[in-house]
């Protein structure tokens, strides 16, 4: 193969590339706990945060509220993580290029 070809593949591989991290960064991402949706997209932007409005809820107990917020956002960060690995592993370690 010569050299030509070589660049011409690496470019197509490269368009592929940025359009799967595209992809990814254009999706909205929910992570949810029991009260509580955390929203996300690929860039790990949380972009929402909504609390179940739930009459048992004890609003005092913001300990709890705050652990539950934890748990949603992390969830949607792991779902994150899951597509661009997905998507992206395909390319090995040149996914880190980007």
């Amino acid at each position: 193969m010569n050299i030509q070809a070589m660049m011409k593949q690496a470019q197509s591989l490269q368009k592929e590339m940025m359009k799967a991290k595209d992809e990814i960064d254009k999706t909205e991402f929910v992570g949810e706990s029991s009260l509580v949706q955390a929203t996300v997209n690929g860039k790990k932007e949380v972009l929402k945060i909504s609390i179940s409005k739930n009459d048992n809820l004890d609003l005092d107990d913001l300990e709890l509220l705050e652990d539950m917020l934890v748990v949603a956002v992390n969830n949607a960060m792991q779902k994150v993580d899951d597509m661009t690995e997905q998507k992206m592993g395909k390319f090995g370690n040149m996914s880190g290029l980007f």
